[in-house]
């Protein structure tokens, strides 16, 4: 039998609300048939910072059903409701929009946090299992009426190859809470990454980053790296959770004048709520959640946002018969954040380079 070749499919898809759970692979059922059946594994990617897809063990945690997704993401809203004062979404701050773009940009910092804080990301990679809905969950798809149009990008393969792996340094500023652009050209990191690809001739992969084991106090996302959001919103979370929550969260909204001494008591009574909502979505026991709650009062920063690890990038060659590239939405970013100085203001990403067959 003839081995396949990996199958690439780009997706279009149209959110019903501002908060959907498509299944995409119903989707493609319906559009292409069952050809993703044929092959072992496939790579869903996102190519927008406030819609993504949650790791395979998450989803298979939430019982790979929309009844138990929702009340997941509808947690994280609840720490990060929109509307609450923003810099982000506050439109006389953003200084590189003209005067148009300020007018249809979207106030949707409340998206971007809970993409964050919720573990979203950009490119995951599953098993193929008979009949499993795979998720696209939209933040952010509808805008003063406006429905959005999304794109995601399918590369369904049957095996694949670690071809190369590398450790790269990445210098870090004397801030204790910092966000660190890794396309920025000052690091150099996009072109080396691209140097590796065309030096082993990868034209359908995936480009896997993870922080090592002692790189602690610091995580990766992918999403937009706009000034305000990261070193703004995203460090007020960061640097007092607890207050954050009572400022932001509903005790806030529903009582604007709490005395400050109040501010630990209705902060750690929302964090209760939000946990236990998230605990019944994962089903899991009140132990956990007592846990989970000394945690974020004990080091906050570590354990109130579910930040990864380790993040993945496609790398395709598209439509042309030429070199992979590393293909990426025109706001993402993959981002460095710590919460902790780094020893000698240097943190190392471990890379992986992988070819699929």
């Amino acid at each position: 039998m003839m081995a396949l070749h990996p199958l690439e499919i780009q997706l279009t898809l149209i959110p019903h609300e501002r908060f959907d759970v498509i299944n995409v692979a119903e989707t493609m059922r319906e559009k292409f048939g069952d050809l993703i059946s044929q092959y072992r594994k496939t790579l869903y990617c996102s190519l927008h910072t406030t819609a993504g897809y949650l790791d395979q063990t998450i989803c298979s945690r939430l019982r790979n059903s929309k009844m138990h997704l929702e009340p997941f993401f509808r947690a994280f809203q609840k720490l990060f409701p929109p509307d609450a004062g923003y810099y982000h979404d506050q439109m006389q701050l953003r200084t590189e929009l003209s005067e148009a773009q300020r007018q249809c940009e979207p106030l949707n910092a409340d998206s971007h946090l809970t993409f964050i804080g919720a573990g979203l990301k950009n490119c995951v990679t599953y098993t193929n299992r008979p009949g499993m809905p795979v998720y696209f969950i939209e933040l952010d798809g509808k805008y003063q009426g406006i429905q959005r149009q999304r794109k995601t990008t399918i590369l369904a393969y049957n095996s694949e190859e670690e071809v190369y792996t590398d450790r790269f340094a990445i210098p870090t500023s004397h801030h204790s809470i910092d966000s660190i652009n890794l396309k920025d050209p000052r690091y150099g990191f996009f072109d080396q990454l691209q140097a590796w690809l065309q030096r082993y001739d990868i034209t359908k992969g995936r480009v896997d980053l993870a922080l090592p084991r002692k790189e602690v106090h610091a995580g990766l996302t992918v999403n937009e790296f706009e000034n305000l959001l990261v070193q703004k919103d995203l460090v007020e979370v960061l640097k007092d959770p607890l207050r954050y929550v009572a400022r932001k969260g509903r005790s806030f909204l529903s009582e604007p004048a709490l005395m400050p001494e109040k501010v630990k008591y209705y902060a750690t009574t929302d964090l209760v709520h939000i946990f236990n909502e998230l605990m019944d979505a994962l089903q899991v026991g009140r132990s956990v959640i007592e846990k989970i709650v000394s945690r974020v009062l004990s080091v906050p920063a570590s354990r109130f946002l579910g930040m990864k690890r380790n993040i993945s990038l496609l790398v395709s060659n598209g439509e042309e018969n030429g070199k992979g590239r590393l293909v990426q939405g025109t706001y993402q970013s993959p981002i460095l954040v710590h919460w902790r100085k780094a020893p000698q203001h240097t943190r190392y990403l471990d890379v992986t380079i992988t070819r699929f067959k």
